[in-house]
């Protein structure tokens, strides 16, 4: 069981190094521009914290980060040339092993709750 956990984390680190990759990708002047496209949207997707499909919607809420995700990420690692997404993965796991900034999180958190709250309350009948 202990061993299906670790392949499980390692798998789900290596999905968030690549999407990180993919972001970098869509900045590199050497991917093709379709290929920017597709991987600055995957990579959108996969780091910001709205979801397509919800997940409070039992087994379809994960279906997104488990099964779609995983197949997006793939199929635009394919679209860019192996040895520019080395280098591009190599950059991601600098940057994923940094330390995340607490601060930076709390300040990400009342953001997202200013722009819920803020359309409610002006909007909210009186």
């Amino acid at each position: 069981m202990r061993a299906w956990l670790d392949r499980l984390k390692t798998w789900a680190q290596a999905i968030k190094r690549d999407a990180v990759a993919l972001y970098l990708a869509a900045r590199d002047p050497r991917v093709s521009a379709y290929a920017k496209v597709f991987a600055a949207v995957i990579a959108a997707y996969a780091l910001s914290p709205i979801d397509l499909i919800p997940d409070f919607i039992p087994v379809l809420g994960y279906l997104d980060e488990v099964i779609l995700l995983p197949l997006a990420i793939a199929g635009v690692i394919r679209l860019i040339d192996p040895a520019i997404m080395s280098e591009h993965r190599t950059a991601a796991t600098d940057i994923v092993m940094r330390p995340v900034s607490k601060l930076g999180a709390a300040i990400v958190v009342v953001i997202w709750a200013v722009s819920a709250g803020l359309p409610i309350w002006l909007f909210w009948p009186r």
